[in-house]
């Protein structure tokens, strides 16, 4: 009979195991190589997302918002492609009483048009308290596997304009 009971529980260990697992996996793309959670931006409801050029956006909100103050803050984040670059994307993540939802998502063309191999992603500061609506980070890259990594800079002002730039010293 212990045999049997130590038998059920370490194959319900196991299944629980292999659930948690699957479930970790949905989570984040193994793609997904660098990101970082920065930046504030609140409006009145009635303002735009962050967008650029029309085929690069994806809005996620819902059409019953409008109207309504938001808030939230910017990730920003690199997927892998299969030749080893990278994309990088930045979404505008809402905060709401059911919790962080994305806002809208826009792929930074600037760096795709660079076909650069991503080397970190950091933002201004770590503290998590951004006290003016915006965003500041920097993105190290390489344009050669074999070159040293150069920062570039994702800058979003406090209108919701955003510039990238290669970093300067």
């Amino acid at each position: 009979m212990t045999m049997r009971r130590i038998f059920i529980t370490i194959v319900l260990l196991v299944g629980w195991a292999a659930v948690a697992v699957q479930a970790q996996d949905d989570i984040l793309p193994a793609s997904v190589i660098f990101a970082t959670s920065t930046g504030y931006w609140e409006d009145d409801g009635n303002s735009p997302t962050v967008e650029r050029a029309p085929a690069g956006a994806e809005t996620t909100a819902k059409a019953g918002e409008k109207g309504a103050q938001r808030h939230g803050y910017y990730k920003l984040f690199a997927v892998r492609q299969p030749d080893r670059t990278s994309k990088i994307f930045l979404q505008q993540i809402g905060q709401g009483e059911a919790g962080p939802a994305i806002v809208s998502t826009i792929e930074l063309q600037e760096f795709s048009d660079l076909k650069p191999y991503v080397t970190d992603i950091r933002p201004e500061n770590s503290t998590g308290i951004i006290k003016q609506p915006g965003l500041f980070a920097t993105v190290y890259l390489k344009t050669d596997p074999a070159a040293e990594p150069t920062g570039w800079t994702v800058l979003i002002d406090e209108f919701g304009d955003i510039t990238v730039e290669k970093a300067t010293n």
